[in-house]
């Protein structure tokens, strides 16, 4: 008995025993179910986004280009990253080549999706900080050029950083049952700075200067308020300026706690493995169900244009012309 364990171990396949994810206990069944359901989600939430903001005129401006990006790498997640992980736990093996396609995809979406929230925050900073300069310094034809280099470097970059995997696969990958993918510690260094340590950093120094302003916006808002002796709009500001607080917050912190974890293996100077249904991964993957929350959940012009598009009001003609905002 002890021999055929060592065996299955090392996935020998004349065992015929050796796909070790055949459990079909309720709850497996109920984890595997749980899991497609936030497939499902993830791809409704970031579709009404992609639609909402492709079909109604109105909302073709240059911040949501950016939004437009972050939403289309979310879908792409929900639609082929996550169903594949799970289908993996039901002893389906997608063969190496597959297999390392759906690794260059991941990686590509999560460098795409970390791209798209720095322009974003760029963005905004513009926005706020320069306001003055924000119509010449982004336009909307900039604004798809950035897009479309992030896309583009963020394929370059991970062919880089995969191409120690991808010249040698059957290394890696001696089982056929197996479909993981190991990074070098020097890959590693630079993924964790590329993807983690850089963009958060931009983000916080970005959003900690945009606070910052609409912190001293609001108090000299309300300190004219309180000139005017006008109590109803000081309790406005007041929960302007908690709510600003409240959602660069949360952005923030969503953020950190999805992509933390992932690099728990490298932070504890180990090698980073992608192994099947990890806790880590998961809540990785998570981020992208969050993502059309924080972002557009928040925004009024979402909410209505998400009734329109439920309730097939879409399908009218000049429905994109409709006033959203």
């Amino acid at each position: 008995m002890l021999d055929i364990l060592n065996q299955v171990e090392l996935c020998i396949p004349p065992l015929n025993i050796s796909c070790m994810s055949t459990l079909v206990s309720p709850k497996a069944t109920f984890i595997k179910t749980l899991l497609y359901y936030i497939a499902l989600l993830t791809v409704s939430l970031n579709l009404l986004v992609v639609i909402s903001i492709s079909h109604f005129r109105q909302l073709h401006t240059t911040t949501n280009v950016f939004l437009l990006s972050l939403a289309v790498s979310d879908l792409l997640v929900g639609v082929a990253m996550m169903p594949a992980t799970v289908a993996q736990q039901s002893c389906w093996f997608p063969g190496k080549i597959t297999c390392t396609l759906l690794f260059l995809l991941g990686f590509t979406l999560t460098s795409s999706s970390v791209g798209s929230m720095v322009l974003i925050s760029v963005d905004r900073y513009v926005a706020i900080c320069v306001p003055l300069h924000y119509s010449s310094m982004i336009t909307t034809n900039r604004a798809k050029i950035c897009v479309s280099l992030c896309w583009i470097c963020s394929v370059i970059y991970n062919l880089m950083i995969l191409k120690d995997h991808l010249s040698q696969i059957d290394m890696f990958n001696p089982c056929p049952q197996e479909c993981t993918v190991v990074i070098g510690y020097i890959s590693g260094v630079v993924d964790f700075i590329v993807t983690f340590f850089g963009p958060v950093t931009v983000i916080i120094v970005l959003y900690m200067r945009v606070f910052v302003v609409a912190v001293s916006q609001a108090r000299v808002m309300r300190s004219q308020t309180v000139a005017v002796k006008s109590r109803t709009q000081t309790i406005v500001v007041k929960k302007s300026e908690m709510r600003a607080a409240r959602t660069l917050g949360i952005v923030l912190l969503v953020f950190i706690v999805c992509l933390c974890p992932y690099y728990g293996p490298f932070l504890t100077g180990e090698d980073m493995t992608d192994d099947g249904l990890a806790a880590q991964n998961w809540l990785f993957y998570c981020n992208s169900s969050l993502n059309p929350l924080i972002y557009a959940f928040f925004y009024p012009w979402f909410r209505k244009a998400m009734k329109i598009i439920v309730s097939l009001q879409i399908m009218q003609p000049g429905s994109c012309d409709t006033k959203i905002i």
